[in-house]
């Protein structure tokens, strides 16, 4: 199957979000429809919610756990009763009971706003294709005794497999895209916060620390993810000599 028909059927997948907020239900649908879904559906409460849910055949669940009417939490119980789509929940709640409590009951994405609508598409299409499997080339790097697969956004590693976050697989694509060559910080930080990524400096840096954790079996004494000094970043692949 090749990647043109895989990502057809991933966006086709029929999409329910679910918040109270108009201007942010918006710029939600409005965000996915940019990256090439379909069929994207919207309510501002639970019955509504339910409704769409009865007549279609969602593929996921895009959650607030705020509703005027009701619990995003309970919603999604109630959808699971009669069906094993998947979930995100999308919340302000930050407190981390409400989000073991969410991810507790099978969801499988936990956003607290405010966020990127970048980060938003990629977490979407990420849980799509993690649930769905559906058959096609993947993205995959292997660096020394670890596989890291970017469409699943996991690393597997000789004693299990470890789950990336969405940012480190911006970062890890954008790395990829240049292996074995220098990418810049502006660059980095422009493929992860967008436009608007000036003074991001100090949390790429952050970011790359936690990559490096989960993808290099000595993390302070890298192989693979190399520092530039005063550049950038380089993706070292194979047996290339470390410059830096």
């Amino acid at each position: 199957m090749s990647v043109v028909i895989v990502m057809k059927e991933i966006f086709n997948k029929k999409i329910l979000i679910v918040d109270d907020e108009t201007e942010l239900l918006k710029l939600l649908k409005n965000c996915l429809l940019r990256e090439g879904f379909y069929h994207i559906y919207t309510a501002s409460t639970c019955a509504e919610a339910s409704i769409i849910q009865h007549e279609n055949n969602i593929a996921l669940f895009v959650l607030d756990v705020n509703l005027p009417d009701g619990s995003g939490f309970d919603l999604y119980r109630d959808f699971k009763a009669v069906t094993d789509s998947p979930a995100i929940f999308l919340t302000a709640r930050g407190e981390d009971s409400d989000r073991v409590y969410g991810l507790g009951l099978g969801a499988d994405d936990y956003i607290v706003k405010p966020f990127l609508m970048k980060e938003f598409a990629l977490r979407v299409l990420a849980v799509l294709k993690r649930t769905y499997k559906i058959n096609g080339e993947t993205v995959c790097i292997q660096l020394s005794d670890r596989k890291i697969d970017l469409d699943n956004a996991v690393v597997n590693t000789p004693t299990g497999e470890t789950a990336l976050t969405a940012k480190e697989v911006m970062l890890l694509r954008k790395l990829n895209e240049n292996k074995n060559r220098i990418v810049t910080n502006d660059a980095l930080c422009l493929a992860v916060w967008g436009d608007d990524y000036y003074g991001y400096e100090n949390t790429l840096m952050v970011h790359i620390r936690r990559l490096r954790e989960k993808t290099e079996a000595n993390p302070s004494k890298p192989r693979h993810i190399i520092t530039a000094k005063g550049l950038g970043y380089k993706l070292v692949i194979e047996n290339e000599k470390n410059d830096y």
